[in-house]
């Protein structure tokens, strides 16, 4: 219907175009002079014949122009719905890959906050874990022992070991020569806290004297308790569970470290502690080693006895078997001898008896008794 209505208006156009047309024509011929009635309409009616003929070509050329028109539109309306076709599914497909890696990237952001919580959490337990003196204790004496056992055998330290004087220290290591070197764990966490957080240099002094109290009286409790002259090593070990505080130790207050290896008390570390553990390993290996070369001479005698008897035995062996091959010997000159008294009987010949060769006796090496 909507098609049909542009057609039906050109025609109409057209139509009254031609009616107008014909009418001026008309109006022309009566005007002029000597054109008869008949002649007129008959004018009128080939002219209209005339412009009916052309209005339906043009009407003809219309339809075909439109028909070729309806399908250029119809073509491009296909081509740019399926170009819209296309574009919207490459949309669709790239819109989908951008949610789903959009949901990955969620997933793992929903993971690493889920681990940051978690880290949080430890973290806050561990801050509590510190902030108590005996739960700090406990935790530094698990870092050593840590570092003890993944070092040494079970039979070479001991933890909590009572000592001649019925003082226990967090741990012994049995040196070569039976003497326990002893470990304590320290941890002068609050004296260093507050230290670092100081703000003033009035506060920063008085931090700094706590430090260098709090540190040196560990140390002369280690140096009175566990330092026994004949008993125990000439040295200890204070374990510091905390790299940080050790560095802190050795920046700032290096005069509290000297006093510490004056008193025969080494401030050590994780790392240093690892180190020690390491040298005191290899001391007790060569230990262990000079131990069984001795034991290594002693079995090198016995094997050597054991090589000096094989051999006499062996040359007596010789011996035997030279006396077994002389006897086979003359056990054959026996047997060629038998042979022919045998052989002269058959034939009944007692002439004088021709003289038996004698079988070579085979040589036998004689083994020489080593020396």
């Amino acid at each position: 219907m909507t098609e049909s209505l542009p057609t039906s208006v050109l025609v109409a156009i057209l139509s009254g175009w031609a009616v107008l047309a014909v009418v001026a024509v008309l109006l022309w011929r009566d005007r002029r002079p000597g054109l008869s009635g008949g002649n007129a309409m008959g004018d009128f009616a080939r002219a209209q014949m005339d412009n009916a003929a052309r209005l339906e070509a043009m009407i003809e050329i219309l339809g075909k122009g439109q028909s070729q028109l309806a399908q250029v539109v119809n073509d491009r309306l296909d081509s740019v719905s399926h170009r819209l076709g296309d574009t919207l599914e490459k949309t669709k497909q790239s819109t989908a890959d951008n949610l789903r890696k959009l949901h990955e990237r969620l997933a793992v952001i929903d993971s690493a906050q889920k681990n940051i919580t978690d880290l949080a959490s430890q973290v806050t337990s561990l801050q509590g874990v510190l902030s108590n003196k005996q739960e700090r204790g406990a935790f530094g004496q698990g870092r050593m022992e840590i570092i003890v056992r993944d070092g040494l055998p079970k039979d070479c330290y001991a933890f909590q070991h009572t000592l001649p004087n019925k003082t226990r220290p967090d741990c012994v290591v049995f040196l070569p020569d039976r003497r326990p070197l002893v470990i304590d764990a320290k941890f002068p966490l609050e004296a260093v806290t507050a230290y670092r957080d100081a703000k003033s240099d009035d506060e920063r002094r008085q931090c700094a004297a706590r430090v260098r109290q709090d540190t040196l009286k560990h140390v002369n409790d280690i140096a009175d308790k566990y330092l026994l002259p004949g008993e125990t090593q000439d040295m200890a070990l204070m374990f510091v569970p905390s790299e940080s505080v050790y560095a802190e130790l050795h920046d700032g207050f290096d005069d509290v470290v000297q006093k510490a290896f004056r008193s025969r008390v080494v401030i050590v570390s994780p790392s240093l502690l690892m180190i020690a553990i390491h040298v005191i390993q290899q001391i007790q290996k060569d230990a262990r080693m000079r131990e069984a070369a001795s034991r290594i001479q002693v079995e090198v005698g016995y094997l050597v006895e054991d090589v000096r008897r094989m051999s006499e035995r062996v040359v007596k062996l010789n011996q035997h078997f030279g006396q077994a091959s002389e006897d086979m010997r003359q056990i054959l000159i026996s047997s060629q001898k038998v042979e022919q008294h045998g052989a002269r009987i058959r034939d009944v010949e007692f002439e004088d008896e021709p003289g038996v060769a004698e079988i070579p006796a085979p040589t036998v090496p004689k083994l020489e008794p080593e020396g």
